[in-house]
């Protein structure tokens, strides 16, 4: 779409081969605090028919975040919403610092790209053998914005090779959200990291802090939610 201007806009997502399209996943992670009992807030969850994990929160032994997901963003401010403000969610405390939200997002090289949108970031999360889970927000320096493409894919493509081969391995799987105008601290992304156990996770983050990417054009990361699953929902069919 081409403005008054001459300036084209285009927000579809492009993978390769000239596929196009218009749809992609939301995610949010909403974290609490006060939870003696996390079985009512399962049966809330099913009740609601969510597309959602209930994670046990590591570093609080009262703690519990809730993943959702969703293709309408509408969803997160009417249905996850009411959710959320009732019972047995309306008892426990709210750790704003902690939520996060952000949309799936192609780079234009993806040979499936439904599958990278809507069906990988599903099956990663809600996958009952990936218990673990490390999400965090970041954002890159100003700098890397003024980086030719060239020089942005070749420090892009380091991360992506480390990450392929710890997936390959399956020691670690990744969901990539980008989050720009939709984090309150502006943050650029969202990464979640999943995988059958924790140590594997940790060693990815511990690795990735040797690439370019981290060491030179990441301004902050985090803070950091680590959670084990107690409640995954099945995923539904992208359709």
């Amino acid at each position: 779409m081409a403005t008054g201007d001459g300036v084209r806009v285009d927000v579809l997502e492009r993978g390769a081969g000239e596929q196009v399209s218009e749809r992609r996943l939301y995610i949010q992670l909403h974290v609490f605090g006060g939870c003696l009992d996390p079985k009512p807030l399962v049966s809330a969850l099913e009740a609601g028919r969510f597309e959602a994990v209930l994670y046990r929160d590591l570093a609080d032994p009262r703690g519990v975040g809730v993943l959702a997901m969703s293709e309408d963003p509408k969803f997160f401010v009417t249905d996850l919403r009411e959710a959320l403000n009732g019972e047995p969610f309306a008892a426990l405390s709210r750790d704003p610092e902690l939520t996060m939200f952000g949309r799936t997002y192609a780079s234009g090289f993806e040979a499936d790209l439904d599958e990278w949108l809507l069906r990988r970031p599903r099956r990663t999360a809600l996958n009952p053998a990936w218990p673990w889970a490390v999400w965090y927000p970041l954002r890159r320096t100003g700098p890397f914005a003024r980086l030719s493409v060239k020089e942005q894919g070749e420090i892009i493509r380091e991360h992506s090779v480390l990450g392929r081969a710890y997936g390959d391995a399956d020691l670690a799987h990744d969901v990539r959200l980008a989050c720009h105008g939709l984090d309150r601290d502006d943050n650029d992304f969202v990464i979640g990291l999943v995988g059958r156990d924790l140590h594997p996770l940790s060693h990815l983050v511990q690795t990735m802090r040797r690439t370019v990417q981290t060491a030179q054009y990441i301004e902050r990361l985090g803070p950091v939610f680590i959670g084990h699953a107690l409640y995954q929902s099945p995923a539904r069919p992208a359709g």
